[in-house]
This record gives C-alpha cells, structure tokens and sequence, in this order.
C-alpha cells in the first residue's frame, strides 16, 4: 500500500525493484536524450552511486527509485514539451541527489564525466 507521500511513483517504484530492466531502458533512453539533459552528469553519477556495491541500501533506493522516474515513458511533465519536458525529472532527481549527496564519490562523478566524454556507448550497460 502507498503512504500519502508517494502517491503517483508507484510504477518507478516497481521499475527500481528490476534492475537488469532499469540499466537497459536507462541507458538506452539516456542515449537518446542525453545531448538534451543539462543534468546528465548528475544523473550519470547518481546510476553510478546507485549500482556501486558499496553504497548503502537506502541510498541505492532513493537514487534507483529517481532514476526509475527518468525512464518511465510517462510523467507529471512530457519530456517532449521543449525546454519543460524535463523539469519534473530534474526536480526528482535534485531531491534525491541532496538526500543522499554525501555518498556521490568523486570516482561516480568521475565515470559519468568519462561516460559523456565517451558519447554513452553501449558498452556502459555492463558497467558499475
């Protein structure tokens, strides 16, 4: 059952429960839209921190549960809407970078520089 504070994220809740899936629709949506995102590189880190061993559980969960909203095909605001489209995704995932800010590593935000600096190739759906 959902508590009050989460209503409407249900389907990115059931999503960050699949992470094989998570990674496939993540990166493949993240290639599409990357040129696009001013916040690529956060949210390049946050998958990093979220799929690296050493991250505590509850992190992991806040920033599976951010990243799973980025990749759902629907939202609160259409990412096809110029200049708005990702607003929402931005205001989600802020909220959960400040939540769990203290474990985003310089090596995350290093391997989200490399991945952009890379073009996100597929090769980075096996990595983290």
């Amino acid at each position: 059952m959902a508590s009050d504070h989460s209503v409407g994220f249900e389907p990115a809740d059931r999503l960050a429960q699949d992470r094989d899936s998570l990674r496939r629709r993540f990166w493949s949506k993240l290639k599409r839209v990357a040129a696009h995102l001013p916040f690529a590189e956060d949210l390049l880190a946050a998958y990093y921190c979220a799929f690296d061993k050493q991250t505590p559980r509850h992190v992991q969960a806040s920033l599976l549960g951010a990243i799973a909203y980025f990749i759902l095909p629907f939202d609160f605001v259409p990412d096809v809407l110029p200049v708005l489209g990702f607003t929402d995704d931005a205001a989600v995932l802020a909220t959960a970078i400040r939540m769990v800010l203290t474990h985003i590593t310089p090596e995350h935000r290093d391997a989200a520089r490399a991945a952009l600096k890379r073009g996100v190739d597929t090769a980075d759906i096996s990595s983290a």
